[in-house]
């Protein structure tokens, strides 16, 4: 199990490595180059590398065929909306719309943002992959839905779709400095990477892991495409070694950080937390 676990983060690391460098010398690479916080070119690149190679060791290091089922749901399908709103979403006509109430109001009044597109994506990959891992011998062998009907099983799929789209959510959330969002990631992932099913996680953090130095480099940035899709694939680790009651717990998490981003600013907290602060800053490119 330990060399499956080593195996999908190697691959991780290495699909994620060579994703950027194909991005990075596409002819249309100049499309994705945006200007971060500090005033520096950075590429979007970093994104859809992100997303291809943590799918990859994802599915590689996972323990069954439904759960490579759901890693491959997650991670393609949360990349690749994320991406769409990466790139559509920087035109003009969308930047109005922001917030969740934002892309609703546009939708009154006639108008599909590509924020909304990932929102309903987010929501349809968590969904689909929640009911994939459903199907998994492994998944429902756990104490916590041995017994139960139709609405039990289908209560627990929709914690699970909830768990793998708050996660997505919440890694896009905390990706607003060079590297919190990868941080942040391996200090989910860890845990979920050891023991039963830890070929997901595992592959995750391998590809974050090949891409930290660039994004803390400031060379590149992950945007939608690849926090949205870090958070998903964590998000199917987490979903598939809990049970319903661990599910509601995460969910309930997840909601309450995501109710406290619209009030309170993370990046705020992080800088007046001494400890918090050190660990956000820690690899980080200097301010010139």
């Amino acid at each position: 199990m330990a060399g499956k676990v080593w195996k999908s983060f190697g691959t991780g690391a290495v699909v994620a490595r060579a994703a950027l460098a194909w991005i990075r010398h596409d002819p249309y690479a100049a499309r994705l180059e945006r200007t971060n916080f500090h005033g520096r070119t950075v590429t979007l690149a970093g994104g859809p590398a992100l997303a291809l190679g943590a799918t990859a060791g994802a599915a590689l290091g996972a323990p069954s065929t439904a759960m490579t089922a759901a890693a491959l749901t997650a991670g393609v399908t949360v990349g690749a909306v994320g991406f769409y709103d990466d790139v559509v979403g920087n035109r003009p006509e969308q930047k109005a719309a922001k917030g969740f109430a934002g892309h609703l109001g546009a939708l009154r009044e006639g108008r599909v943002t590509s924020g909304l597109v990932k929102i309903a994506g987010v929501g349809a990959a968590g969904l689909v992959a929640a009911a994939l891992l459903a199907t998994d011998p492994r998944v429902r062998a756990h104490p916590g839905r041995r017994k139960g009907g139709a609405v039990r099983g289908a209560t627990d799929v929709l914690l699970g779709a909830g768990v793998i789209a708050g996660t997505a959510n919440l890694l896009n959330l905390l990706d607003l400095r060079p590297g919190r969002a990868l941080k942040a990631g391996t200090l989910i992932g860890v845990p979920l990477a050891v023991g039963r099913g830890g070929g997901v996680a595992a592959g995750t953090l391998g590809a974050g892991a090949a891409l930290l130095p660039a994004d803390l480099g400031e060379e590149i940035m992950l945007g939608d495409a690849g926090a949205n899709a870090l958070g998903a694939l964590l998000g199917v680790a987490l979903a598939a070694r809990t049970g319903p009651a661990g599910r509601a717990v995460a969910l309930t998490v997840l909601a309450a950080l995501t109710a406290a981003s619209e009030k309170v600013s993370f990046t705020k907290v992080i800088q007046d937390t001494p400890w918090l602060r050190e660990l956000d800053a820690l690899g980080r490119r200097p301010a010139e």
